[in-house]
């Protein structure tokens, strides 16, 4: 189960390098043909992981409600985030992971609800959860490469 934290750690790496090498302009533009932009997939990535592991479990998550309204499933940017957002979406970027490892040594996931996804994934587990979100994070990294073309 390490290689999938470590694997996930990596990608939060990746996603660091956006946060640091893009304008907050940038970050906010949602380009044309597109139904997001760069730190909101950075924030829906922190959300679902939160929701993934923690929600399904029983547990509480280390995010707040208001960041889980605005980048859960289903949503899109309403406004620019500011760059007190960004920095705190930063700070999640690698704690949320550290927290969840964590966790996960001390045994604390005990119970899920298991679901099948929109796409026929069905998770049955916090491990399972942990192991889909990297493919879940690859896919909106995979959109973000799109995106910085255009921004």
């Amino acid at each position: 189960m390490h290689e999938a934290f470590n694997i996930t750690l990596q990608n939060r790496k990746v996603l660091e390098n956006y946060l640091q090498n893009y304008s907050l302009e940038q970050l906010n533009k949602v380009p044309e043909g597109f139904n997001n932009n760069l730190i909101w997939n950075i924030g829906h990535i922190i959300v679902v992981q939160q929701l993934l592991v923690y929600k399904l479990s029983g547990l509480s998550t280390m995010i707040s409600d208001e960041m889980i309204s605005k980048y859960q499933k289903g949503t899109k940017p309403e406004a620019d985030v500011t760059q007190e957002e960004v920095d705190e979406i930063k700070r999640l970027l690698y704690v949320t992971v550290e927290q969840t490892q964590a966790d996960f040594d001390n045994q604390i996931f005990k119970t899920y609800h298991e679901f099948t996804n929109n796409l026929g994934f069905t998770i049955r587990s916090a491990e399972g959860a942990i192991a889909y979100n990297y493919y879940h994070e690859a896919m909106h990294l995979g959109m973000m490469m799109s995106i910085r073309k255009f921004v």
